[in-house]
């Protein structure tokens, strides 16, 4: 079991009142960490930290920002067992999956790195004479990051480390489902140099959320907030910024469609679908769950499909040879078991799998999903993937676009002219040809439309979030004034 406190100032804190949750292993019942539950002060006091880091860390240089942020990816890499063992304890999720997060957010620590010296602005012609006018990037300021439990150290990390490389100091809330995971986040980064408030986590007891959460948009020294999670969450998050007048980054529920087109080469077709639907359980945002199919080659596709699917081992996510873990609770199999009663009761079948068993769901395929059903249209975040049949390329563009959510689409085919045609009218803020809908890299423009969010995440365009523009002039001579 972890035992852990608040990160304020580089320093561990108990909570004021000595205030503590527990989070339990989802496969085990056991306790796995007991962590600080901070109150409203907790939380004024790392903002306050992180204002008054701000004044001496904005001023930092390039290069001993870009050398503290590539030595933290070596010190999370280093403690890569520990961030796996935390991982699967709170989550349920595979060690396979804990590791990946260790080498994606260690790769997001370096491209952070790298864009230290992209914080670049421009020379602006002026039509006042002997006017030098720029516009110049700087940094906003504090940055709240909010992170969620599905891939907690990629996104964790990714809330934090654009801001820290662009002059800006940060507090991470953590997920109530995962603080010890997020928490390690905030130690490497302090043990790489980047103490004293620089970075600050926060960790408090989940009924308490709403409260610390509006704390923190609230507080005079935040200027930006980055939120990672469901999109009815992201609304409220979105609504209260609104209110102060502060920017915010939304990265949202999906509800990813994958196009399989007449001429798509199903066994690649069906290995990607197998990776984007049933990874992490099917609990990314990026997750395959709508795979639309023409309907001349849907019988195949299905049946190479549900073998596969009935393949994968589900279980302990330590056991040999599991393919997927746990869902994060009990809760959320209740909600899939009630999606597949009303999809079957609508007159879908299960080509494979079956309902949930408390935390535990082998990988399900549902069949001949329809409008009707609620499968069609509500996010499951789990292992299951609705089929839907269409009938030629326009029907499937008009199917993957029937959804209130934009974040990652796929399309399969042969002809790479005519998949890129069909991508450019998907409406998404993703789309891959000939690939899966779950893929990420630290350099690449990552966000959604519609109710998946708005703003980017990811190389230089996270430079634009987490930045101002100012306009700065120099007169360098006489000028003429009318008065």
């Amino acid at each position: 079991m972890t035992t852990l406190g608040l990160l304020i100032g580089g320093q561990a804190k108990a909570a004021s009142g000595e205030g503590t949750f527990e989070r339990r292993n989802p496969f085990t019942g056991e306790v796995a960490t007991t962590a600080a539950a901070a109150s409203v002060e907790d939380v004024k006091a790392a903002a306050d930290a992180a204002g008054r880091a701000f004044a001496t860390w904005s001023q930092t240089g390039p290069g001993e920002r870009r050398g503290k942020l590539l030595k933290a990816a070596e010190l999370m890499e280093a403690r890569q067992a520990e961030f796996i063992e935390r991982m699967v304890d709170e989550t349920g999720a595979t060690p396979g999956w804990a590791g990946f997060n260790v080498m994606v957010a260690a790769g997001m620590l370096r491209e952070a790195a790298a864009l230290t010296t992209q914080i670049q602005g421009d020379v602006i012609p002026s039509n006042v004479p002997d006017n030098l006018a720029m516009g110049i990037r700087v940094p906003c300021g504090v940055v709240v990051g909010i992170a969620p439990w599905n891939a907690p150290i990629i996104l964790g990390t990714r809330a934090v480390a654009t801001p820290l490389a662009c002059g800006n100091t940060v507090i991470l809330k953590a997920s109530e489902q995962c603080p010890a995971t997020h928490h390690l986040i905030g130690e490497v980064l302090v043990e790489a140099g980047l103490g004293e408030g620089v970075v600050n986590v926060v960790t408090n007891a989940p009924h308490e959320a709403p409260q610390i959460v509006e704390t923190l948009i609230a507080h005079p020294e935040v200027t930006r907030i980055n939120f990672t999670g469901s999109t009815g969450v992201g609304r409220i998050i979105a609504e209260k910024a609104a209110h102060y007048l502060k920017p915010v980054l939304l990265e949202l529920g999906g509800k990813a469609p994958f196009l399989v087109l007449d001429d798509a080469d199903l066994d690649a077709a069906v290995d990607a679908a197998i990776f984007g639907a049933f990874f992490n359980q099917g609990q990314i945002c990026m997750s395959t769950e709508r795979l639309i199919v023409d309907a001349s080659v849907a019988d195949a596709f299905v049946d190479k499909l549900a073998t596969r699917a009935a393949a994968l081992k589900v279980g302990d996510p330590r056991g040999e040879g599991n393919a997927l873990g746990t869902l994060i609770n009990a809760e959320s199999g209740q909600k899939l078991n009630a999606l597949l009663d009303d999809a079957e009761s609508h007159g879908a079948r299960l080509a494979a799998g079956s309902r949930a068993d408390g935390v535990i769901m082998p990988a399900t395929v549902v069949d001949g999903v329809t409008p009707s059903m609620r499968l069609y249209s509500e996010e499951s975040f789990g292992p299951v993937v609705a089929v839907i049949r269409v009938d030629g390329e326009e029907e499937a563009i008009r199917i993957a676009n029937d959804s209130e959510y934009g974040l990652s689409a796929a399309v399969f085919s042969r002809d790479t002219a005519r998949a890129m045609k069909v991508a450019g009218k998907i409406r998404s803020g993703i789309c891959h040809i000939n690939a899966p809908t779950v893929h990420d890299e630290p350099q690449m423009p990552f966000g959604g439309t519609k109710a998946s969010g708005y703003g980017r995440f990811g190389g230089k365009a996270g430079i634009e979030e987490f930045t101002e523009l100012r306009w700065i002039t120099v007169q360098l001579g006489p000028r003429h004034y009318p008065i």
